[in-house]
């Protein structure tokens, strides 16, 4: 595994272009984001980066035939990781909108997966929604680039933490929670993130 690629995109994605999505580029310890809204700016820049995998933050797939959640979904509940069904009111737009953009990731050669920050920060026992605290942490981790320089979005931080999570999964420390029918939530096995090595 010591080959693989360490070039990983995040995206917290909005549900709409008109709202900002988080856009984080993580290659070994440097992390840089930005705000985009169009669909073609998430695409560009992963055209310009060539990252190994992209990790979103949104559901990637609809629950079967017209079940409110998915297998990952209530796995994710029965594990202390609340995530919001595809189906929900709020979501669904969201959920197609990632769908989309999945297959038109795939379309460029690139790996998918979805992941859920919340669940990452939780499984990893760092701040939860405290953003100055979640970058510090991301500092103390020995991250460095714009988590360093300047104050990120909450967004920003959400798809740096997605970022993170896709270089734990190339990495084998995560855990896959779901099935191959609808779709897995990759999360990291848990531990703390002071014994991470980056």
């Amino acid at each position: 595994m010591s080959t693989f690629k360490t070039i990983i995109g995040g995206i917290d994605l909005a549900n709409t272009e008109k709202n900002p999505t988080g856009w984080a580029l993580l290659k070994d310890k440097f992390i840089s984001t930005c705000q985009v809204y169009l669909d073609q700016e998430i695409l560009n820049k992963i055209r310009d980066n060539a990252p190994a995998l992209v990790a979103i933050d949104a559901p990637l797939s609809l629950p079967k035939k017209k079940e409110f959640t998915r297998k990952a979904d209530r796995e994710m509940h029965k594990k202390g990781y609340p995530v919001l069904p595809p189906r929900f009111r709020t979501m669904e737009k969201l959920t197609l909108r990632a769908i989309k953009l999945k297959q038109q990731i795939l379309s460029q050669g690139v790996k998918v997966i979805e992941v859920h920050p919340t669940s990452t920060r939780k499984a990893l026992k760092m701040p939860i929604k405290d953003w100055r605290n979640i970058q510090t942490t991301f500092v103390l981790m020995g991250l460095e680039g714009d988590v360093k320089t300047r104050t990120l979005t909450s967004h920003e931080i959400d798809a740096a933490t997605a970022a993170l999570t896709g270089q734990l999964y190339l990495k084998g420390k995560t855990e896959l929670i779901g099935d191959k029918i609808e779709g897995f939530i990759a999360v990291p096995a848990v531990s703390d993130w002071r014994s991470l090595k980056l």
